[in-house]
């Protein structure tokens, strides 16, 4: 359910219809009439940005973006069929497995996933973190990687799409104010 008030919502539909009048609604996305849609941050183009930045010359936010759309609300991903995920992260050929689990290492070690050993090896589970935890971690322990140019524009955005989640990690300890 959108918080944007119905003003604004009537409003964007209005221009919409202006700018274009030939659209089609069935040529839109509407997450409440098809299934195979998953809920992402709305701060997630400037996390992927962060996650490449801090695994440079190896990035790693496709691999992320393949595993959050995985997910359902319990942020699990079976991750026993390495070759289809490594294939859904955009990696192919002789090496893409092994490519794909140099990404997930990345991202397990950087904070943004918790794997778990299994049948499929190293990395058979995996739980998807909250990436605005694992940014403020990672701050918090002065990541040489992390730009904070580009973590301060997160705080931005975070402030004007209402995450109040940003910048706060749910292990730190509790201030009385």
């Amino acid at each position: 359910m959108s918080k944007r008030p119905k003003k604004y919502i009537d409003k964007a539909l209005a221009l919409r219809a202006r700018l274009w009048s030939d659209l089609i609604e069935d040529e839109l996305w509407f997450h409440k009439k098809y299934d195979g849609f998953v809920t992402i941050p709305r701060t997630m183009p400037l996390i992927m940005s962060i996650i490449d930045d801090l695994t440079k010359g190896t990035p790693a936010s496709s691999t992320y973006l393949d595993l959050w759309c995985r997910t359902y609300p319990e942020m699990y991903v079976s991750l026993s069929e390495q070759t289809k995920l490594a294939y859904g992260s955009g990696f192919t050929g002789q090496r893409a497995r092994r490519t794909w689990q140099e990404r997930i290492r990345l991202l397990s070690e950087l904070g943004f996933i918790r794997t778990a050993e299994g049948m499929a090896g190293e990395f058979s589970h995996a739980v998807v973190i909250n990436p605005h935890v694992a940014l403020k971690r990672l701050k918090d322990q002065k990541h040489p990687g992390l730009l904070m140019s580009k973590y301060n524009a997160l705080l931005e955005r975070a402030g004007e799409v209402g995450a109040p989640d940003v910048d706060q990690d749910p292990k730190a300890p509790k201030t009385i104010a």
